[in-house]
């Protein structure tokens, strides 16, 4: 099956001199990339990625994707087993992602209402209910559209595109559990890996769920260079602070809420997937990924709320950095999907 992707929302293309100067060195070994940027030429790029940074944060399009495009270039360099040296031990490369990275953090942060982390409950399940309830107030859930859009409006080619723009968080969501369990320890250690068992399909090699999100891409030929071409600046960024927050330690608790609320919003979203792939007759082979997660998402939401959420919410720390991972994952799930909705939709 063949269909031609639809034209709502398109990527821009990073213009940024320094982005195609460094993503085409990063297969580079590490002191090599370092002596290529040395002395000015490194001050000079710095100061040209602060300039993007300061750019995106000021609301322009193209810098906001050439800073998530780069950051998701340099991001594979930690992801992927490489058949060459690369540039993933760089002095250089780690300055440039840590300049990123904080620009990142610092636009999600001033998107959090002031004060409205600071009102949660301490006590732990008073917050957790918060928790919950300020999720359901919040104008991404049910979000139109998965609920009108993509239910009732979405043509084969719509469904094409959202598969792709979903895979930088569903495509690769088993190496994010692995990232962040890494310290844990009791129930919530526990947790993490029983939904990494389930991810891996229970041992069953047919059933793991990366192997699973994959056959959408057969169904609709997606090859890897189209996939690469289709990100937008939101979609990198979802994926980019998936990422970036089970990655460093520091940001375990935000990776519990990010996460956590990633798979609480999933099944009542991908119900509205599974109705649309019905109602547009297309193979049944390609919708077990959403059909499977339905269930076990919602399974897995509630052991995470009990078992991770609920004993780290002692911590004023941690129940503050929580609620900060949930409101990231919120905020950047609403601005991808207002992207992704058509005009004619609304």
């Amino acid at each position: 099956m063949s269909t031609q992707p639809s034209a709502v929302a398109q990527p821009a293309t990073p213009h940024a001199p320094v982005v195609e100067e460094i993503t085409s060195r990063l297969h580079l070994g590490s002191e090599e990339i370092d002596e290529i940027f040395a002395g000015e030429k490194r001050t000079a790029v710095l100061g040209e990625i602060a300039g993007i940074n300061a750019l995106a944060a000021g609301g322009d399009r193209d810098a906001q994707y050439a800073q998530q495009f780069l950051l998701d270039r340099i991001y594979r360099l930690h992801t992927r087993i490489p058949e060459h040296p690369t540039a993933e031990g760089s002095l250089l490369v780690h300055e440039v992602t840590r300049s990123l990275e904080i620009a990142s953090a610092k636009a999600q942060d001033a998107l959090i209402e002031p004060g409205l982390i600071e009102d949660a409950p301490t006590e732990p399940r008073a917050y957790l209910s918060w928790l919950k309830q300020m999720a359901r107030d919040h104008r991404v859930y049910k979000h139109p559209y998965y609920h009108k859009f993509i239910r009732e409006q979405a043509t084969e080619a719509d469904l094409r595109n959202y598969v792709m723009q979903e895979s930088v968080v569903d495509g690769r969501f088993d190496d994010l559990l692995a990232m962040m369990q890494v310290g844990t320890a009791g129930a919530a250690k526990m947790e993490i890996a029983a939904n990494f068992w389930d991810e891996m399909g229970n041992g069953d090699h047919a059933q793991v769920h990366t192997h699973l999100f994959n056959k959408i891409f057969e169904v609709f030929e997606i090859s890897d260079s189209e996939l690469e071409r289709s990100l937008t600046a939101n979609s990198l960024l979802n994926g980019n602070l998936a990422l970036m927050l089970c990655r460093y330690r520091h940001f375990y608790p935000e990776a519990v809420g990010y996460l956590g609320m990633t798979e609480w919003m999933a099944p009542d979203r991908f119900v509205q997937v599974v109705h649309a792939w019905e109602r547009l007759n297309l193979p049944p082979v390609g919708i077990t990924y959403h059909r499977l997660h339905i269930t076990i998402d919602s399974q897995h939401a509630q052991g995470w709320f009990h078992n991770v959420v609920l004993p780290a919410a002692e911590s004023a720390r941690m129940r503050h950095a929580i609620a900060r991972g949930i409101l990231w994952r919120l905020n950047s799930s609403a601005a991808y999907l207002d992207e992704r909705m058509p005009s004619q939709a609304v």
